[in-house]
């Protein structure tokens, strides 16, 4: 199969192609262009795969570029974040990182170019006013009585907006196009807004900054853009796209095209919702693994691989719908089966002595890093008579079907021996502290010679040479599949999205994991060392997904 045959096909890909062959198009050239003004989400995370990965496939170029026209609510920090996110992913932009605050020179330059040709007015109009004369969908808008202002005082009054003698709030640059269009993009739209904010690319050279939709375009065509890819809720405005390219001299005319954004069960992906995560600190900042946002998945252990394989499983289309986050989260299983090295952790610890295990000795046992990939190599654990095993892995009775340690009965323990429970002590509360067993030593690697075989393995890690850990169990922020559809989405949030166990403990070789590595601790889950709180002696490892999807089994 031909390199082309494997890529994904989407209509998106089938125009491309058709220009390709028609002639109307020799290469391809598309772009990504962020707000400056948050963390990128998922979805972005989507529209970078789909971007990037048409310009690698069609050996074209994607530019990064930043939409910085709106300074009061952007930041360098975010900028730095984005740029982060982009390259974890695995791509990487044409040439310089470009921002449409580089061509607001020429974009002024067009502004005024409509004004000459009576195409754009200043208006005075308040917000109250404006809105009164816009019309509704039902109704068309009327006329701003400014509409009809002649070019030559349009220029001044402009230059005057420019030149910082307009307050904020006292008048803006509209196109002058149709009041009585069923479009209400079309209804004269704002230009240029009278802004007094520094911006952290120019500086105070502006006072004025444009709009949006006229940005955009006119960023896209100054760029050589051919393919100009959006999502769904950007279709109406392609008229504007279209009217403000179709009336500037400029030679090159991309073309909009628009897919479905991504809506993703359990999460909110309004960049204002997100906002209020953070700011009301309902979440620990935009890197919090319970977030929706690149940097959290990175921080929860999700790894590039995963998120750009479920970008291609959820497919480009043109219908909105709402992906079951249990296909995010088979990706990352998938990645971390394959590709996690194996530990043992016991979060909710009790003690196992063995009684017939010599009590100073301590043994150093060759285990597999991965159960089916040698090439993964082996690591040594230590062995010694007392040992931490977890407090649900031993029961004094128990049923047929619990397959782990029982009084009187055998398990074997991960990569060691069979051992069998013979009595336990409990505290004032009836809670089992210790349970004392005998180990056949004749078991390691084998199974006994009278030919029985353990029912179940328990992991285990020796108590003396055990590493303290704090444990974070993260899970879904929100209780309900479609949080955003809440009358206050705060409502639905999940109380036990983050469980932290502080003294859990893990074998020793868990001091060196790298921050971000990823490990499969034995019937536990995935986890991964914290990128930010896991710093010296003090180890935290975040929980990035279970073993199986739990939620699916409760019926949510």
């Amino acid at each position: 199969m031909s390199e082309a045959e494997k890529r994904p096909t989407n209509f998106i890909r089938q125009i491309i192609d058709a220009d390709l062959e028609s002639g109307k198009h020799s290469s391809v050239q598309t772009r990504f262009p962020p707000e400056p003004n948050g963390f990128l989400h998922i979805g972005h995370a989507k529209a970078i795969c789909l971007n990037f990965g048409i310009a690698q496939d069609y050996l074209g170029l994607c530019n990064l570029r930043f939409d910085d026209t709106n300074p009061e609510k952007e930041d360098i920090d975010y900028v730095n974040s984005i740029q982060e996110d982009v390259k974890w992913l695995g791509f990487d932009w044409a040439g310089k990182v470009h921002y449409s605050s580089d061509y607001f020179d020429q974009l002024h330059g067009f502004a005024v170019e409509l004004i000459e040709k009576g195409l754009a007015y200043v208006c005075f109009l308040n917000a109250d006013e404006a809105r009164e004369h816009r019309g509704s969908l039902k109704a068309p808008g009327k006329n701003s009585p400014y509409r009809d202002t002649s070019v030559e005082d349009n220029l001044a009054l402009f230059a005057k907006m420019k030149d910082g003698k307009c307050k904020e709030g006292e008048c803006v640059l509209r196109a002058k196009i149709d009041m009585t269009s069923s479009f209400m993009c079309l209804r004269d739209p704002i230009l240029y807004r009278v802004r007094f904010a520094h911006h952290h690319q120019t500086a105070d050279k502006w006072c004025i900054y444009p709009m949006y939709d006229f940005t955009h375009c006119l960023s896209d065509a100054i760029e050589g853009i051919t393919h100009s890819l959006c999502t769904l809720e950007f279709q109406d405005n392609r008229r504007l796209y279209d009217w403000v390219l179709e009336n500037v001299s400029i030679d090159v005319v991309p073309h909009q095209y628009e897919f479905s954004r991504l809506n993703l069960e359990y999460t909110v992906m309004s960049k204002r919702k997100l906002h209020t995560l953070v700011d009301e600190k309902l979440v620990n900042g935009w890197d919090d693994p319970r977030m929706p946002t690149i940097a959290a998945f990175r921080r929860r252990g999700y790894t590039p691989s995963s998120l750009r394989e479920f970008a291609k499983r959820i497919g480009v289309t043109k219908m909105d719908n709402t992906v079951e986050i249990g296909v995010l989260e088979a990706c990352i299983r998938e990645d971390l089966n394959d590709n996690a090295p194996r530990a043992m952790a016991v979060l909710d610890p009790i003690k196992l002595v063995i009684e017939n295990y010599p009590a100073d000795q301590v043994e150093e046992l060759t285990v597999k890093n991965h159960p089916s990939d040698d090439e993964q190599g082996t690591r040594i654990v230590p062995f010694a008579a007392e040992l931490y095993i977890e407090a649900e892995d031993f029961r004094e009775e128990a049923n047929k079907k619990y397959k782990r340690l029982v009084l009187d009965k055998a398990v074997r323990l991960r990569g060691a021996y069979v051992v069998t429970a013979t009595r336990c002590d409990k505290d004032s509360e009836g809670n089992v502290t210790t349970v004392y067993c005998h180990y056949n030593a004749d078991t390691l690697g084998k199974n006994p010679e009278d030919g029985t075989k353990p029912k179940g393995v328990i992991h285990w890690v020796a108590a003396q040479q055990s590493i303290d850990a704090e444990i974070r169990l993260y899970d879904r922020l929100f209780n309900v599949p479609n949080p955003a559809a809440a009358e206050n989405f705060q409502s639905v949030m999940n109380e036990d999205s983050l469980i932290t166990i502080s003294h859990a403990k893990v074998e020793p070789s868990l001091v060196n994991a790298k921050p971000e590595q990823a490990f499969q601790f034995e019937r536990q889950g995935y986890f991964c060392r914290d990128n930010k709180d896991s710093q010296g002696d003090k180890l935290v490892f975040n929980r990035t997904v279970g073993l199986r999807d739990t939620w699916a089994k409760m019926g949510n």
